[in-house]
């Protein structure tokens, strides 16, 4: 039987997706979401070999400055920081966010993370529970960068839920909600007893870090 054309399209399309991917990012898996013991989904990224704060590879075309108002809009219906929304989307966005090299690397990677603000599957549909955006998919995610931004804000805000009253780690509360989004609530709440982050969540909160100034910048162009 012979084999649909498409078929080698797809496949052609995600193995170049593939090599794009290890040429720029090496071992690099930045922005995963990672399921945690409580049931919730966090964004989890690995150390990428470069210095903290904005990456390299995030051109004009790939700046999160471009979406400040949609931040701020977001994040104060959420009731973040929006300059914490915004950081997170710089430490996402090492990673190309186009459409179509998403839905490519999915196919390699079936539990890969979607949109600007790198979230899995379970992670956006347990955050938009009685939300506005309940009725929206996962999978519109790569299109539609202000469903992204939203879900991200609402699951920080989820996020804030789950922080002690008092903590005992060096961290401030934008550096645990950050540190959840990365590795989960439950290591958020392990943080903030004092447990040392590994070497992924440790990268990503240098990342943070390095681009708390560059996100403050970008909300006031």
């Amino acid at each position: 039987m012979r084999d649909h054309p498409g078929r080698w399209l797809v496949i052609l399309v995600a193995a170049v997706a593939a090599v794009y991917w290890v040429l720029t990012h090496g071992e690099d898996n930045s922005g995963g979401v990672r399921p945690t013991g409580s049931g919730r989904s966090g964004v989890a990224s690995t150390p990428s070999g470069k210095a903290p704060g904005r990456s390299d590879s995030t051109s004009a075309s790939n700046d999160p400055a471009r979406f400040a108002a949609q931040v701020i809009k977001h994040a104060r219906e959420a009731r973040i920081s929006p300059k914490l929304l915004m950081a997170i989307l710089y430490n996402e966005s090492d990673k190309p966010h186009d459409p179509g090299f998403e839905r490519a690397w999915q196919k390699i990677k079936p539990d890969a993370a979607f949109g600007i603000a790198d979230m899995h599957k379970p992670a956006f549909n347990e955050t938009k529970h009685g939300r506005s955006f309940a009725d929206r998919r996962w999978e519109e995610l790569p299109d539609d960068p202000d469903l992204a931004i939203t879900a991200a804000a609402w699951y920080l805000h989820d996020l804030a839920t789950d922080l002690p009253a008092k903590w005992s780690g060096p961290y401030t509360r934008n550096e645990l909600l950050a540190l959840g989004y990365n590795a989960g609530p439950g290591a958020m709440r392990a943080f903030a007893r004092g447990a040392k982050p590994g070497d992924i969540a440790q990268s990503y909160l240098e990342r943070l870090r390095g681009n708390w100034a560059t996100a403050g910048q970008a909300l006031r162009r």
